[in-house]
């Protein structure tokens, strides 16, 4: 059996901005979504029969990296709330991906990969995949799987299951956790990890380290606990700008404000942080991305939280509160209806957890 893990995401500036190439900034959560796999009969995920239909993401990852492979048995574990915002399929994307390559293993020559990604091929990631070839070795284990691979992985099923629109923040975030960054641009100040490009929209993907005074805030999740797609939401913006083209402004707005973010959270200045949060929200809720629920909890938790706003495409589930007081803002939050969770503000990324006893296959 291997295991690998991976953490959800939490948005605090930029949703549906980042899929027109602003900026926006995701942090890493602390809860996780585990992914085991080991060999079967037949393919099943969670002991029920594999329905590519109910699946997409694993599916789109079992046509990249297990083509002609033996089935397996999946089981997919953790507490991240699914369609609620906080990249519950990018965690399990990542997870799986780092798994599968784990099974596999990976073709090497004189210690370079002779198979594996091309980061600017989103929905080709693979070239050299075909018979072992004569002086080339097999690495398994740990050392086989790469961070940015699965990323990049990730963000290619991300794409698939979204019809095309899926920006790489969650897909980045769950693999390298702690605090990442999209702009639209090589950000000199922040640590550059790679570009991304998808239907001639380009994103720079950026890491940073947040101060230590930060340990001291807290991030309050409450989950709504209604169902919102990913997909849907983004299609619900994409159709209201193109109907309204002058309401791009709207969308550069967010952008502007993910940029004042970001400066406040690298100063540790998290009062303006909150403000930024508020802001952002504001912009959300005129796109048409709020609901009555998500409203509902959000003035709850104002009270006792620096800076409070949807995270996620919206439409139901969950927004998210800065604080310094998290039991009592997520009292408010669950007074008003809301399911929570608590948080630091990043956590860990891709961890393979057990890498077995060698690849259980290789199409080498």
């Amino acid at each position: 059996m291997l295991q690998a893990s991976a953490p959800g995401k939490c948005i605090l500036f930029g949703e549906h901005a980042v899929v027109y190439g602003q900026p926006a900034v995701a942090v890493a959560i602390e809860q996780r979504i585990t992914v085991e796999i080991s060999p079967s009969e037949d393919w099943r995920i969670d002991g029920m029969r594999f329905d590519p239909n109910r699946h997409p993401h694993v599916e789109a990852l079992k046509q990249r990296l297990w083509d002609g492979g033996p089935p397996l048995s999946v089981k997919i574990l953790g507490n991240i709330p699914p369609a609620s915002g906080l990249g519950s399929s990018a965690a399990l994307s990542v997870a799986a991906a780092a798994a599968l390559r784990c099974a596999r293993g990976r073709q090497i020559e004189n210690d370079d990969w002779t198979e594996g990604w091309t980061a600017s091929r989103i929905n080709e990631v693979y070239t050299g995949i075909g018979k072992h070839r004569k002086g080339t070795s097999l690495l398994a284990g740990k050392g086989s799987v790469d961070e940015d691979e699965c990323a990049i992985l990730a963000h290619a099923v991300e794409a698939f299951a979204q019809g095309g629109r899926a920006s790489p923040i969650d897909s980045s975030t769950c693999a390298h956790g702690g605090c990442i960054i999209l702009s639209n641009k090589i950000e000199t100040r922040y640590n550059w990890l790679y570009s991304r490009e998808l239907n001639g929209v380009k994103w720079d993907v950026h890491s940073v380290d947040l101060p230590a005074q930060l340990d001291d805030y807290y991030l309050v999740i409450g989950n709504t606990g209604i169902k919102a797609p990913t997909a849907k939401q983004v299609e619900k913006v994409a159709k209201l700008l193109q109907e309204n083209p002058g309401r791009m402004v709207e969308i550069e707005a967010i952008g502007k404000i993910a940029r004042r973010g970001i400066e406040a959270l690298m100063l540790g200045d998290m009062e303006k942080v909150g403000h930024a949060m508020s802001e952002n929200h504001l912009l959300l809720k005129n796109l048409g991305v709020s609901c009555p629920e998500l409203e509902q909890l959000i003035s709850a938790a104002v009270p006792n939280s620096l800076g409070v706003k949807l995270t996620g495409a919206g439409g139901g589930g969950c927004m998210v509160a800065l604080t310094k007081d998290p039991k009592s803002t997520s009292e408010a939050i669950e007074l008003a209806g809301g399911r929570t969770l608590i948080t630091r503000l990043s956590s860990s990324g891709l961890e393979l957890d057990k890498e077995g006893n060698g690849p259980i296959w290789s199409p080498f």
